[in-house]
């Protein structure tokens, strides 16, 4: 995500001599740097100075031992944007110097293609511009909607984690074409290229997705038999539950990765994938 990220800032305009990227991985760090011509260092504090905005891109428990490694060296004024998941805006608040703009971004892996759907939210310290600016970086990746930030654990659920759920079904939908009789590598072409189209169709028309269901559902038909067994096995249920589930563990990760608000880097933590715009 962190090197989508990078690509996403650099389509944005960005100059690729105006991004410095954080990463302690030499090998992984010299891979990020021969792509995207973007300058790399280890060491975070370094990354940050004299940027404009900082873009964090850390697991969620590397997150304080990052914001404690770079804070002190972060320019008047910088805005600090972070995609790790569950942490809240008053995680990053506590941490970093008063009154530091932070804007909490929830993306999903989509955004490598420029087909992603991020939400955010902007901290007490952040204003309309400071939002703006990082929904206008953010743009390169696909959709980009502003949210109240109660509601990020519920863009964690369907967009954030959502891409595994269509990739799960496209998988289920191919192993059924092989069951069927099907050679698997044109089971999962036409399973691909059935979500693509559906979806395509979706965007396009402007339909609700049950009005385009029942237009596939002639009565009697192969569609409504199919879709009896759906419900009759929970598929829906199914969904609503997984939904649930990937934003509790949303509100856990923030849990267990809150400590105290001071303290020294963990040894070994890592502060690599922070992109930082100037």
């Amino acid at each position: 995500m962190g090197e989508a990220l990078v690509g996403a800032v650099l389509r944005a305009g960005v100059p690729a001599a105006g991004v410095v990227v954080a990463e302690k991985a030499t090998a992984r760090a010299a891979e990020v740097a021969e792509r995207h011509g973007v300058s790399t260092t280890a060491d975070a504090a370094t990354a940050v100075r004299g940027a404009d905005v900082v873009i964090v891109a850390v697991k969620p428990q590397d997150v304080a031992a990052a914001l404690a490694a770079a804070g002190p060296d972060l320019a008047a004024g910088a805005i600090v944007v972070s995609v790790a998941a569950g942490l809240p805006l008053a995680f990053y608040e506590e941490r970093l110097p008063a009154g530091t703009p932070v804007v909490r971004v929830m993306p999903n892996t989509p955004a490598v293609v420029g087909k992603g759907a991020s939400g955010l939210a902007g901290g007490t310290a952040a204003t309309r511009e400071h939002v703006a600016l990082a929904r206008e970086l953010l743009a390169a990746t696909g959709l980009v909607v502003e949210v109240p930030e109660h509601h990020l654990d519920a863009v964690t659920a369907v967009s954030g984690s959502g891409p595994a759920y269509v990739f799960y079904l496209v998988d289920a939908l191919a192993e059924a074409g092989v069951l069927l009789g099907l050679p698997r590598a044109q089971a999962l072409e036409l399973a691909v290229a059935t979500f693509e189209g559906s979806s395509a169709l979706l965007a396009q028309s402007g339909e609700h997705p049950v009005v385009l269901r029942e237009r596939v559902s002639s009565p009697g038909g192969t569609t409504v038999a199919a879709l009896r067994e759906l419900d009759a096995h929970g598929v829906r249920a199914a969904v609503l539950a997984a939904a649930e589930a990937a934003r509790d563990r949303s509100r856990q990760l923030a849990a267990e990765a809150s400590g105290p608000a001071s303290g020294a880097p963990a040894s070994g933590s890592t502060t690599g994938g922070g992109a930082t715009p100037r």
